[in-house]
């Protein structure tokens, strides 16, 4: 039978306050509590601390504090090149991982945790987790909630305030709550950067559009 520990990664029904859990839960949360309030003359202390803290970071990523984290962020998994700006709120209980280029805006919730619908159950604090998947080269914009077990594919943007309850296919437009696919992001995002407004000849030389 699976540990408590085991639990958070299984999608089984596990008590989140076992005190084992508890206590290193806390001392993650001292880090990070640290990461939270240095200068912005101390960037570099703030790498080492997301290496510390993370299960995995790529090259290149910047996380604007403050970082909200239920385990200061070590189911995380980062590519290379991943950026989030302000209050982005991460309920890490078990893995999320984010490829390379993902931008995150201000205020986006990443939650893997859920709770029971039986209140009986609910009252007692158990939870289950279930992992979250966010592709490269994505953007959620901000306000975006992401919900327990959801995928977002390759390419996608999810639009600003959007609730994403169910998978989003890759080179995706998708926006609302819930979250729903509007089109797909093709031909016209090699010719406009934004509606009616053409990308400078040079920049589309440059990458190749």
């Amino acid at each position: 039978m699976a540990g408590t520990a085991e639990k958070m990664h299984t999608g089984e029904l596990y008590d989140p306050m076992d005190e084992t859990l508890f206590k290193e839960q806390s001392e993650r949360m001292e880090q990070l509590y640290e990461f939270n309030r240095l200068p912005p003359s101390k960037q570099d202390r703030r790498n080492e601390l997301m290496k510390e803290l993370f299960a995995e970071i790529g090259e290149g990523c910047y996380i604007e504090p403050p970082l909200h984290a239920n385990w200061a962020g070590k189911f995380l998994h980062l590519g290379d090149g991943v950026y989030a700006n302000f209050n982005l709120t991460l309920v890490d209980d078990t893995h999320i991982y984010i490829g390379d280029h993902t931008l995150i805006g201000p205020n986006v919730t990443i939650a893997t945790a859920n709770h029971p619908l039986n209140p009986t159950l609910r009252s007692t604090g158990w939870q289950y987790n279930l992992p979250i998947h966010i592709g490269k080269n994505c953007w959620l914009g901000a306000g975006v909630i992401v919900l327990p077990g959801v995928t977002i594919h390759d390419n996608s943007v999810i639009g600003a305030g959007s609730v994403v309850t169910h998978d989003i296919p890759a080179d995706s437009l998708a926006v609302g709550n819930p979250c729903r696919v509007i089109r797909t992001i093709g031909e016209n995002e090699r010719q406009y950067y934004r509606k009616g407004v053409l990308i400078p000849e040079e920049i589309r030389n440059r990458f190749g559009l």
